[in-house]
């Protein structure tokens, strides 16, 4: 076998997975700026907020160590979430939205925020870790 036909076809697969991807948190946009719209029903409004909050949050239908059975939410259950929530919006509501999200995309980066920001907290984690160095690890 081609080692270059290897490396073609992994590369394909992973910039199919990045597009995959790229249009997931896209349409997690959509839903979080549909949330606030009022033509969205109240019942598709709960649901997107379930679907949006269990996408970001830290915790896991079933935890990510189990093997194969921890990335199934990851795999399935957010993807079709999104798909169920996507339907229960009407069509005028999302393409509205899939221009702004577009447009909160394709913003330049505030690097210099961000950056900020990691500084805050590395700058806290040393003086927590000093503080708990000096007063309890030192008695």
């Amino acid at each position: 076998m081609d080692p270059q036909c290897i490396t073609r076809g992994e590369s394909a697969i992973l910039t199919n997975f990045k597009q995959k991807a790229k249009q997931l948190k896209s349409n997690l946009i959509v839903l979080y700026l549909s949330y606030s719209d009022p033509r969205v029903k109240w019942y598709a409004k709960l649901f997107v907020l379930c679907v949006v909050a269990y996408a970001f949050s830290p915790i896991d239908l079933i935890p990510d160590f189990i093997p194969i059975l921890g990335y199934v939410d990851d795999l399935i259950l957010v993807p079709l979430g999104i798909y169920l929530a996507l339907k229960m919006i009407p069509r005028e509501v999302i393409e509205g939205n899939r221009a702004r999200a577009q447009e909160l995309q394709s913003r330049p980066k505030n690097w210099f925020t961000a950056a900020l920001f990691i500084l805050i907290w590395v700058l806290a984690g040393v003086w927590i870790s000093m503080y708990v160095y000096k007063n309890w690890v030192l008695r």
